[in-house]
């Protein structure tokens, strides 16, 4: 009888480890997010989309009114296009603009959807055409490093 209370406990307790396992891998894998609403969607041209990954939530007011279906590269205008399925609860006007944008300093990399002020609406198949590329933070520091050296040799030249 004592050996059996342990075995049921032993297999309770790989049970607890196995849900939690497979609720990381879910969570790892944006697949936690899944819904069965109706959909639509739109898509927009980047030139650069950094670290955005297809099942990345698209967001208006902080809020997820969607995740990324697609990413492509056109070889005509050299642009990324990232398809995006909006659930159809929420209407975006046709003059919207959309922004690769971060959550957290090092976070996770989402579509931030601005609504403009446009009585049309997006339809299924719609385009976004106002966009903004990701900042990439390499860029960044290297623009700044950049700066700063050229800063320094204008002094020394005023110094002399």
């Amino acid at each position: 009888m004592r050996k059996s209370a342990i075995d049921i406990w032993v297999g309770i307790f790989v049970a607890i480890g196995l849900l939690a396992a497979l609720f990381l891998a879910l969570k790892v894998g944006n697949m936690n997010a899944v819904s069965f609403a109706p959909t639509y969607k739109i898509s927009a041209r980047f030139d650069n989309i950094g670290g955005l990954k297809p099942r990345a939530p698209v967001k208006s007011a902080g809020v997820v009114v969607g995740r990324i279906a697609n990413i492509s590269f056109d070889d005509k205008t050299y642009q990324a296009t990232v398809v995006m399925t909006i659930e159809e609860a929420y209407k975006f006007p046709a003059d919207s603009a959309a922004k690769i944008l971060t959550s957290g300093l090092l976070g996770e990399q989402y579509i931030g959807l601005e609504a403009g002020g446009s009585d049309d609406l997006l339809a299924n198949g719609g385009k976004i055409t106002q966009t903004q590329s990701a900042i990439v933070l390499e860029n960044l520091i290297s623009q700044f490093l950049y700066n700063k050296a050229a800063d320094s040799g204008q002094d020394k030249g005023a110094a002399k």
